[in-house]
């Protein structure tokens, strides 16, 4: 494979300016809820949603902004829990709301990723707002309330407080808690000391502390000057309130201020950081506070059983100012995450701080933003609404560098969603949260210095898309709307004439699954563990996959073959009642319409009941393409079947029998390989478990972000994920463990084999925290100390050991199933069964096969945060690629502020 290793193509870094876990602790027993997920908000207007779910922390969604919308703040509420006729206990509905230099407060549907309601307060521009504590009925002294939702209250520029209403479903205002007449008492944070006191930190050097019900001030906090030489105004950049009802505040000055929750007197302050303080998380208990500022540093404080806190220690974890910091604390995940200016969220353990690493994640797109069109040697790469087309030059035709060749600037302010291209380069397809828009490339290289001409082609008058897909011959347009409907568009193209899609468009029905158990996140518009994340078309454009959240794959196939003696269009409704013609969707309607375009149309797999679930979310899907010499030429139109007096609107029923292979990664690395038509596992998924893939691939961190097919002269697949390379041969098995090879072998009655069912992992131990591994046994923090007596006379007494950390270690041993084991090499070759009878007879076998063979595997981790691999080259030649990397030391980024002690 030859690659194209280059950083030409630029890529604008986004700053990370809010952070918001959905839950602040656990719901119900030692589990953490299903629905936790992190929202973080980007200066480009973008907010993510990540899933923390067993450490996998995947990017499962990306709310599109628009230009001018930057999220500066996060907050989700939890609706109350509903309980059904039965006793089951539902949870309440989660939501999403942000800010963002403007005079409103906005609301974002999850299930469709675009606003759902804006606040109409007359205020200013709001800088910092907070949720209330949600309501119990089990709480001390606390009155009955009529309103039992949570309640939002926003800080404005002009020092004025907005009380925000959350109740029946709406977003409203309810009140002003408060009104500054004083200059420059901007508010700056804000947060909720129990349900109806808020504490507001000013610009103007003080802590105000009101009553919502009334807007009493109840107490004026002040912090004073700042001394000769410095400003005159301290800024209260965050408070954040303690579990045992006090408070504490980051400041300008670089100071750490707690205060008491009674009489609202300052009992400490702590100098920890050079410059401003930005941000503050305290855990669950109220024992540990995390604080990040502008001089780079993530400090850790702790407290005693008299209530004073000391600063453990400091790190630089990030390379410029943290600006944002979330923490949830609960039985299975304990970290704090932060984010700044450097784009990379770093998760940090709370629980096992010390004795667990910290753990980047990925700070560049899941999706690549990188298509190609290997036929013209072209590639397409875009960022917020700038698109832009390379050409890349072959190596034997010089060095000359890749150049652009076409640029396109949407018009309007909502950033780019999806990005398709035909394999001759000839049509794009563009997509953002209001439309889709299709554009024609006409190549003038040979006429002009200009490169490529583009024009406009009308489409069908749809709404906004999430993700577009051609098919590579360019006669099919696939969209997924906000609301998850797949959308199918036929185009037509002829040599002599412009391309030109057909208004009537194909709408496809997925099976109806029922419900799901992750209900918090849905809302009325859908559920948000069905939405649509991949999509993809066969290499002959006759098979079109999906997979969602939840797991569930579904398949079309084109029935029939293309015929330009036939109509265009022919659609009528259908009498006949099939599985295939009269599917309803989830509100009940059906849909009895057939549409057939020139012969053709799309139905449903026959098989797409046979895919099983998977475990846990996709994180890629694609199809292997099929060789020339598996693929059956097409007959010329529908031969014998004519329409009719009887019978006017004929079609064939001929479904392509040329099996398809489809690819599907999930979150936690496992490699799903199905026969699309025959609806089951490939033989190779079967024969090769997740527990003989390498070691090195199963401590993978990042998840794989896409794929390469090698099949020209072998079968081989490459994977590459945010900083790993990964090459898998299909035509071989992957090594059985040896482990699992010897107890085919001795059936568990010799001892070193049954102590051999559990060997331990090279290399790092795994967290249990959630955030990154263990730390190395040689560079483990001292967790236990030894007393003496001071007699001297007594030497005979053992010293006691005293336990510095409580926390529980985890089990570092592989796990392997033996009954999979078994399994699989009864699916292996015959010889290896045969020749286990001893286990020197099994170890000798395996030596020898590795040593006729080689591994059918290979790796590399030396190539930069990669933020996508491209095919380019027509079918047929070698393998060329083209890869992009995105180094952290090459970012444009904004000065420091803070950096002279460097």
């Amino acid at each position: 494979m030859d690659i194209h290793r280059s950083r030409f193509v630029p890529f604008p870094p986004s700053a990370i300016n809010a952070l918001a876990f959905s839950h602040t602790e656990a719901t119900t027993g030692n589990k953490d809820p299903e629905g936790l997920r992190l929202a973080l908000g980007r200066a480009n207007g973008n907010i993510e949603i990540w899933n923390p779910g067993n450490g996998a922390w995947q990017q499962e969604r990306v709310f599109y902004g628009g230009k001018d919308r930057s999220v500066e703040g996060l907050v989700w509420t939890q609706e109350q829990d509903t309980k059904d006729q039965k006793g089951s206990i539902s949870p309440g509905r989660l939501r999403l709301f942000s800010i963002g230099y403007s005079n409103s407060v906005t609301e974002w549907d999850l299930a469709t990723g675009l606003p759902a309601r804006h606040s109409d307060g007359n205020s200013s521009e709001v800088w910092c707002f907070a949720a209330q504590p949600k309501f119990s009925k089990y709480a001390r002294n606390l009155e009955a309330e009529e309103d039992a939702s949570q309640k939002l209250v926003a800080g404005c520029a002009d020092g004025t407080l907005l009380l925000l209403s959350t109740a029946d479903d709406d977003l409203r205002f309810e009140k002003f808690v408060a009104r500054s007449t004083v200059k420059k008492a901007r508010v700056l944070s804000v947060t909720f000391k129990d349900r109806r006191t808020v504490i507001a930190g000013f610009a103007d050097s003080t802590i105000r502390v009101y009553d919502t019900r009334n807007g009493f001030v109840i107490r004026t906090i002040s912090l004073g000057n700042t001394g000769a030489g410095g400003p005159r105004e301290t800024l209260v950049w965050k408070v954040k309130t303690l579990p045992n009802g006090g408070f504490v505040s980051g400041d300008s000055t670089g100071n750490i201020c707690i205060y008491d929750g009674k009489n609202y007197s300052q009992t400490q302050r702590i100098s920890a950081h050079e410059a401003d303080v930005l941000d503050l998380a305290v855990s669950r208990d109220g024992t540990k506070l995390f604080s990040g500022g502008m001089d780079c540093r993530t400090s850790y404080y702790t407290c005693n059983q008299r209530g004073k806190w000391r600063e453990v220690s400091h790190q630089r974890y990030h390379e410029h100012d943290v600006k944002a910091m979330a923490v949830y604390d609960g039985p299975g995940l304990s970290a704090i995450v932060s984010g700044g200016i450097d784009t990379q969220p770093i998760v940090v353990p709370i629980r096992n701080f010390g004795k667990e690493l910290h753990r980047g994640l990925p700070a560049l797109p899941h999706s690549p933003p990188l298509v190609s069109a290997p036929d013209a040697r072209l590639m397409v790469s875009w960022w917020n609404c700038e698109v832009r087309v390379w050409r890349v030059k072959a190596q034997d035709d010089g060095v000359e560098k890749p150049k652009v060749v076409a640029r396109l600037a949407l018009q309007g302010e909502e950033n780019i969603s999806s990005v398709s291209i035909t394999r001759d380069g000839t049509l794009l397809a563009v997509s953002t949260a209001r439309e889709v828009k299709l554009f024609q490339l006409l190549d003038t290289s040979a006429e002009t210095d200009s490169g490529i001409r583009i024009r406009k082609l009308e489409l069908p008058l749809t709404l906004g898309a999430r993700i577009v897909r051609f098919t590579p011959d360019g006669k099919w347009l696939a969209t997924i709307d906000v609301a998850n409907e797949v959308l199918m568009t036929r185009i037509i193209r002829a040599e002599d004439e412009r391309p030109r899609a057909l208004q009537k468009i194909s709408r496809l029905q997925r099976l109806d699954r029922g419900g799901d158990s992750s209900g918090a996140l849905s809302s009325a518009s859908g559920q948000y563990s069905r939405s649509i994340s991949h999509a993809d078309f066969s290499s002959d454009g006759t098979v079109f996959a999906v997979a969602d959240l939840a797991g569930y794959v579904d398949t079309w196939v084109t029935e029939g073959h293309e015929d330009i003696t036939a109509p265009e269009v022919d659609a009528y409704a259908s009498d006949a009642a099939s599985a295939d013609e009269d599917d309803e969707s989830e509100d009940g309607h059906s849909f009895k319409e057939r549409i057939t375009f020139r012969g053709q149309r799309w139905i449903r797999n026959p098989s797409a009941h046979l895919f099983p679930r998977l475990r846990c979310a996709p994180a890629l899907l694609s199809f292997e393409p099929v060789t020339e010499s598996a693929s059956r030429p097409e007959p010329r139109g529908n031969p014998a079947v004519h329409p009719t007096r009887r019978n006017p609107h004929a079609h064939s029923h001929e479904v392509a029998d040329t099996e398809h292979r489809l690819l599907v990664v999930s979150a936690d690395q496992q490699l799903y390989l199905f026969e699309v038509l025959a609806g089951r596992m490939s033989e190779w998924s079967r024969r090769n478990p997740p527990s003989s893939y390498p070691t090195q691939y199963r401590i993978l961190k990042s998840p794989a972000k896409g794929c390469i097919w090698d099949i020209q002269h072998q079968q081989r697949l490459w994977l590459y994920g945010e900083g790993w390379l990964f090459m898998f041969d299909l035509s071989k098995d992957l090594p059985i463990p040896d482990t699992v090879e010897a107890h085919d072998a001795i059936h568990g009655e010799d001892v070193e084999s049954k102590a051999s069912k559990k060997r331990k992992r090279e290399g790092p131990r795994k967290g249990v925290s959630g955030a990154g591994d263990a730390v190395p046994v040689k560079d483990a923090p001292v967790t236990k100390l030894r007393r003496f007596d001071s007699a001297e006379d007594d030497e005979s007494r053992v010293p006691a050991q005293i336990d510095l950390h409580d926390t529980q270690t985890a089990d570092f041993d592989e796990e392997f199933d033996d009954e999979q084991g078994a399994l699989v090499s009864l699916r292996r070759s015959k010889e290896v069964v045969d020749a286990t009878i001893t286990g020197d007879r099994v170890q000798e076998s395996a030596a020898e096969q590795r040593k006729r063979s080689p591994e059918p595997w290979w790796h590399t981790f030396q190539y930069r945060p990669i933020l996508g691999l491209v095919p380019i080259g027509k079918q047929g030649q070698s393998l060329e690629v083209v890869l992009v990397e995105r180094p952290s030391w090459e970012l444009d980024l904004p000065p420091r502020f803070v950096g002279a002690h460097e």
